[in-house]
């Protein structure tokens, strides 16, 4: 009885204006987030997501062979944002303004909820404003708090784009100019998601198949879908049209190297390249799939966590299908009952959408950030829509269920594991670098892929040309004799770039990255010598390198062609 009244006052309170206006600052509570957290020190930072902007400011486009791996030929202008405060701010400033653009998505959930939850519902507002908390409290939104990987920067575009279309609602329904403006700029937005990350073609594509089934005719319907079509179109011209015509004019493929069986560029192997090992196997599998990943959250992402919500959202789904069919064939008498109200049935058709989209294109759980987030608040509308006919006891029950539930997960799925972070330095990322008389002369090899490499490039002169041997990237014959040629054209000297231990504390570890480095080196003299090359060993030199205060080190030697007789032995 402690716990309901204590529980009764909080959501009073949060039903207020003074709790409503403060939510205005959740921004900040993720911005604070982040700095808990700590330096983003994840794998993609250090392969392309440091590297790529970079590269894209400074001319090394076509200049450089793939340092960041074939990743690193992804549209660079969402790490624009991340690179440029890290120049203008000290890290940890810059850490916290990443951490709050993520948290803006809280308001837009909020924004969301306050428009789909019944306006004469008791306490609406507290309900709203705990939906939001906890959709924002899943696992994979969290692990993704102030990091590069985008997922959380580019659900702010999804969740504007159906904001957007919900509260333009009877615009929208009516036709006409105000309808096609609101259908148009929610396209922009989500054709804006989808330019700076590709993934996001899933909820564009999801929101618009779902206008098919708005309460309209049909033929305003497909010209509804239509305008946001083209609105999502001009979204990605304006966020990746750039990138697009970049990479066909270098190397003859928008996508390069994505695709390259449809578009053959001459510098990768003519085959596609995705990510499909996380797609769930034949139909069973994908028939219990919320359940399978909850239990081995390995199979679709690949830190620990505990995605407790996707299989009671699942649950209500089917719940919800189960009434709606027996409702519509009338087989079993039912008591009467309020239909989904349309908004709800528009959201719920989205998701359902986007979640068939990604379970057979994808299967990666953080692509699904968004709707990750939204699931908590489509848990609790399907539960408020089914007993929406019981009596007040039995709703009051499931509604104190549904919250629990939400509890439940909102707790089990805080963040187990993270994508790695390091304690903060002001600087963030940094790196020593030789200097080079005639950086325009010289080139580096680097011939591993894990760990990458791409994040030191940026501390050499921009003139040092960079190479990729070995690593993720498909190289094809075109490939090899275009390093070749760039060698070529250089004097020299070059030099072969590789991961090396930072130094050790005990005797045990200082052993243990001694032979670490033994296996480097011979993995690296033997895959150089596949391009007829080789590192002299007494020309090696260790340098230090650091994300936050992780301390790394790489090895520089030098590099020169196997003579003709050592070629054949």
């Amino acid at each position: 009885m402690r716990l309901a009244a204590a529980a009764d006052r909080w959501t009073l309170y949060l039903d207020g204006a003074k709790a409503q206006s403060a939510a205005r600052l959740l921004p900040l509570l993720y911005g604070l987030v982040a700095l808990a957290y700590g330096q983003d020190a994840n794998w993609d930072l250090g392969n392309y997501h440091w590297y790529a902007p970079f590269a894209l400011l400074n001319g090394k486009i076509g200049y450089d062979l793939a340092p960041g791996q074939w990743q690193g030929y992804f549209n660079p202008t969402l790490d624009l944002l991340y690179y440029g405060l890290n120049q203008l701010l000290p890290a940890p400033a810059a850490g916290f303004a990443m951490g709050a653009l993520h948290g803006v998505n809280a308001l837009l959930l909020l924004a969301i909820a306050r428009v789909l939850l019944p306006a004469g519902q008791p306490r609406a507002r507290a309900a709203a404003l705990l939906l939001a908390l906890a959709g924002c409290l899943q696992p994979a939104f969290m692990a993704g708090v102030g990091n590069t990987m985008g997922d959380n920067m580019t659900t702010l575009t999804v969740l504007g784009a159906l904001l957007l279309l919900l509260r333009g609602w009877p615009g929208l329904l009516a036709g006409g100019r105000r309808g096609a403006a609101t259908a148009v700029l929610a396209g922009l937005l989500a054709g804006l998601g989808t330019g700076l990350k590709l993934t996001n073609a899933v909820y564009a594509l999801a929101l618009c198949l779902a206008m098919l089934g708005l309460a309209m005719p049909f033929r305003l319907r497909v010209r509804t879908a239509f305008v946001f079509g083209a609105g999502v179109l001009a979204g990605i011209g304006i966020a990746a049209g750039h990138w697009y015509w970049r990479m066909w004019s270098v190397f003859g493929n928008p996508l390069f190297p994505q695709f390259n069986d449809l578009f053959r560029a001459p510098l990768a192997a003519p085959i596609g390249i995705g990510d499909t090992g996380w797609i769930p196997k034949g139909l069973a599998e994908k028939l219990l799939w919320p359940f399978i990943f909850t239990l081995q959250p390995k199979r679709t992402i690949e830190i620990f966590i505990v995605p407790l919500v996707w299989p009671m959202l699942y649950l209500a789904f089917g719940w919800l299908a189960l009434a709606l069919l027996r409702r519509a064939t009338a087989l079993v008498p039912l008591a009467p009952a309020p239909p989904l109200a349309p908004r709800v049935r528009y959201t719920l058709l989205f998701m359902a959408l986007a979640y068939l989209v990604w379970l057979n294109l994808f299967g990666i759980y953080r692509y699904l950030t968004p709707l990750e987030v939204l699931a908590p608040l489509a848990l609790w509308l399907i539960v408020q829509h089914l007993s929406a006919h019981w009596a007040a006891a039995p709703r009051a029950r499931a509604a104190r269920l549904a919250a629990g539930a939400l509890l439940l997960a909102a707790v089990a799925g805080q963040v187990h594991g993270g994508w790695g972070h390091a304690r903060w330095t002001l600087a963030g990322i940094d790196a020593t670098v030789p200097a080079f008389a005639a950086p325009r002369q010289n080139l580096v090899l680097t011939v591993h892929g894990n760990p990458p490499m791409g994040w030191l490039v940026p501390f050499f002169p921009p003139e040092l040309a960079f190479v990729a041997l070995g690593g993720g990237f498909p190289e094809s014959p075109a490939y090899v004799a275009r390093m070749e040629a760039m060698m070529a054209a250089r004097s020299g000297p070059f030099y072969v770039m590789m991961t090396a231990a930072a130094p050790q504390r005990t005797a045990r570890a200082a052993a243990a990255a001694a032979e670490r480095d033994t296996a480097v080196l011979a993995d690296a003299r033997q895959l150089l010598a596949r391009y007829r090359l080789r590192y002299e060993p007494s020309s090696c030199t260790v340098y230090p390198a650091a994300l936050g205060r992780n301390r790394h080190a790489y090895r520089l030697c030098r590099v020169e062609r196997l003579a003709q007789q050592e070629e054949n032995q």
